[in-house]
């Protein structure tokens, strides 16, 4: 009878320690559109993990984001847009990574810094064989070798795919380059849009190269007055010059114009050209907008 006891409560105690533990677990849930494509899974992560997949690309590779501090204010750093083209984007925003790492006081208490180094990881493999981290000597010396990089596996300019004057035929430079099929029919941008609708950052930036410059958004409703605040803010610390629109050529289906048009400010940063990372003066101007939202 003794025996049988003791057997009791040690069931008891095991089924409790599993409650508890269960209730205790928690999982957040990244992507959750019901037009995730069949190679874009939904992401499931541990509140406040270091690191999450915020979707994948049409060739399966994750895109992965680095994320620090727990605020509530959530700012948001993309490079990468256009892969192997644009390698030099991706570089400064593992820099950005790396610094984040080594100086986590720089983050203010109610502040979240996500770091998305490679929105468009196909593209980055094409040039440098890799879809991650890489160095300089990966990638051609020659620019247009790297051209191949700037599009995704389906021949898309993801900075063509999103929802402000989107456009199937779409214009880089004096090239007719393809926008996708609708707005956000790629999974990489598609990706992007899950997690802005999910986490709704406070302000984004995207860096771009080459022209020298901090850019506004604006989708046909102004420019916001917090995107001139951080354009300001940016430009100020870094060095670079300000400008209040991208006019060098017609640009359909923008990232950062699409957000200014879901009222998330944004601005574009572009490095001046497509080999340097300039970190000192992307450094100066990261601070910038953490003390700029440091309370």
């Amino acid at each position: 009878m003794k025996k049988i006891i003791i057997v009791l409560i040690i069931v008891a105690v095991g089924i409790g320690i599993y409650f508890i533990t269960k209730k205790g677990a928690t999982t957040e849930v990244i992507n959750t559109d019901t037009e995730t494509p069949s190679n874009q899974v939904a992401t499931s992560t541990t509140d406040n993990a270091p690191e999450s997949v915020i979707g994948k690309s049409v060739e399966g590779r994750d895109i992965v984001a680095y994320h620090f501090g727990t605020g509530e204010t959530e700012l948001l750093f993309v490079g990468g847009i256009h892969g192997g083209y644009e390698w030099n984007t991706s570089l400064v925003a593992f820099q950005l990574v790396d610094y984040l790492e080594a100086n986590p006081a720089v983050v203010p208490s109610n502040v979240k810094v996500t770091v998305i180094p490679v929105m468009n990881p196909d593209g980055l493999f094409r040039v440098a064989g890799k879809a991650g981290r890489f160095s300089p000597s990966d990638v051609p010396s020659v620019l247009s070798d790297t051209v191949r990089g700037r599009f995704n596996a389906n021949e898309v300019d993801l900075n063509r795919n999103f929802d402000c004057d989107w456009k199937q035929n779409a214009t880089w430079q004096r090239n007719t380059v393809s926008g996708g099929t609708k707005a956000f029919s790629e999974p990489e941008s598609l990706a992007i849009k899950n997690y802005v609708d999910a986490k709704k950052p406070t302000a984004v930036v995207v860096w771009y190269s080459s022209a020298g410059g901090v850019f506004a958004s604006n989708c046909h409703n102004g420019v916001l007055a917090e995107t001139n605040a951080i354009m300001k803010a940016y430009s100020d610390a870094s060095g670079y010059k300000s400008y209040p629109e991208f006019n060098f050529y017609e640009v359909t289906g923008d990232m950062v114009n699409w957000l200014a048009k879901i009222n998330v400010p944004a601005i574009s940063v572009l490095l001046t050209n497509h080999t340097d990372t300039e970190w000192t003066k992307n450094q100066k101007g990261v601070d910038a907008l953490l003390k700029y939202y440091a309370r």
